[in-house]
């Protein structure tokens, strides 16, 4: 039974961030809002945080993949298998991405000029890589992990252009650039691989934590959840190693305390991770004591985030397709990515909040049949969605 429900919470902090990525993308697609929702010289409050509270999506969901791996492996199959699955899923979401989750965000097939990748390219890459580190001893694995994500805003002052023809890879690993594909071609990269695989490697590890003892276990997240989280604020305040964008003293202490909190994520720099997955793993502990009815129907979602994820894509650009052209907008000006959305579409936050709990609500049904079929069937394709 402890086993079941450290397992749930784990589901069920997926949950909760795949639900609150649910509010990003729709405030991408039906926002009124032309500038970024962190800029401090144009933004509101309630704009900042809502963008705010979602940085935390990506860091969780790449960090408990690596503890799914290490969940995975640990129900008694060989590293080889395990590596076997990382890299053929892995292969598989990166095929996703450049598809149908392509097809998601553009509703288009044309590739003649925009190719992007985002999270679920960068999810599977790090699966490729961890297919490889897994060989290593798990205190090795998590060595890898924590160099990456301590040490990569070493590398910032390093350009693509300052490496001339190998400028293209440095893009891919550690800059969000567009790399020109020749005929007015750009490949976008949106999420550069360091340190998200050291994320990953660093989730594989603290799998090992979840198999201990209840009592052991969870006073152990709540130490080590604590402690990251008190190490963001003691490096953000010193305004020195861990972000390339330093806080600065605004015009009152609201507006500061937003300057504090606006870390850079892309690519996510230390104190990014450290602000996103320290107060994530102190949740866990706390989350085990959930199990009403709201925490179960979170818990679904954590169980089926694939399907989750590329359901509600579809879902949320649908619906702006729908009401941009029932407000008279060219239908045409909504098949692409949500950057290109015509002038003059959106609204404020109380539409965007009110589309993003009915596509929740909406998706829960299909989610709670998928999340029953994987849990009565055993077929090999489910563990690939």
């Amino acid at each position: 039974m402890a086993g079941r429900v450290r397992l749930d919470s784990v589901d069920l902090l997926r949950g909760l961030v795949i639900v609150i990525m649910a509010l990003d993308h729709a405030r991408d697609y039906f926002t009124e809002v032309r500038f970024d929702a962190t800029d401090l010289t144009q933004t509101t409050a309630a704009l900042f945080l809502t963008r705010w509270i979602t940085h935390f999506c990506a860091p969780v969901f790449v960090f408990l993949a690596g503890t799914s791996a290490y969940l995975y492996a640990s129900r008694g199959r060989s590293r080889g298998e395990v590596s076997r699955f990382l890299l053929t899923r892995g292969l598989w979401l990166v095929l996703l991405e450049l598809t149908v989750v392509r097809w998601a965000w553009t509703f288009n097939f044309s590739y003649t000029e925009l190719l992007f990748v985002q999270v679920i390219w960068v999810i599977g890459v790090s699966m490729i890589a961890l297919a490889a580190l897994i060989h290593l001893p798990l205190p090795a694995a998590a060595g890898v992990g924590i160099a990456m994500m301590a040490g990569h805003n070493l590398l910032d002052g390093i350009t693509p252009e300052s490496l001339g023809a190998w400028g293209p890879l440095w893009t891919v690993l550690h800059v969000q650039s567009a790399i020109p594909l020749g005929g007015g071609r750009v490949f976008i990269v949106i999420y550069p691989l360091i340190p998200w695989i050291g994320v990953m490697a660093a989730g594989y590890a603290f799998g090992a934590l979840l198999s201990r003892p209840e009592r052991e276990r969870r006073r152990t997240l709540l130490l080590l959840g604590g402690a990251l989280t008190l190490a963001f604020v003691v490096l953000r305040a010193a305004n020195g190693y861990g972000d390339p964008a330093p806080w600065s003293v605004q015009d009152g202490a609201g507006r500061t305390a937003l300057s504090f909190l606006n870390t850079t994520k892309y690519p996510p720099s230390l104190l990014f991770l450290l602000m996103t997955l320290g107060p994530a793993i102190a949740a866990l502990p706390l989350l085990e004591r959930l199990t009403g009815p709201a925490a179960r129907a979170v818990t679904v979602f954590g169980r089926v985030p694939l399907f989750f994820y590329v359901l509600h894509l579809y879902l949320i650009h649908a619906l702006a397709l729908a009401m941009g052209t029932l407000a008279g907008f060219d239908p045409r000006s909504f098949l692409h990515v949500w950057l290109l959305n015509p002038e003059g579409w959106g609204y404020g936050l109380p539409v965007v909040y009110l589309v993003w709990v009915s596509v929740v609500l909406a998706l829960y049904p299909a989610c709670r049949w998928f999340a029953g079929v994987k849990a009565r069937r055993r077929e090999v394709w489910l563990s690939y969605l």
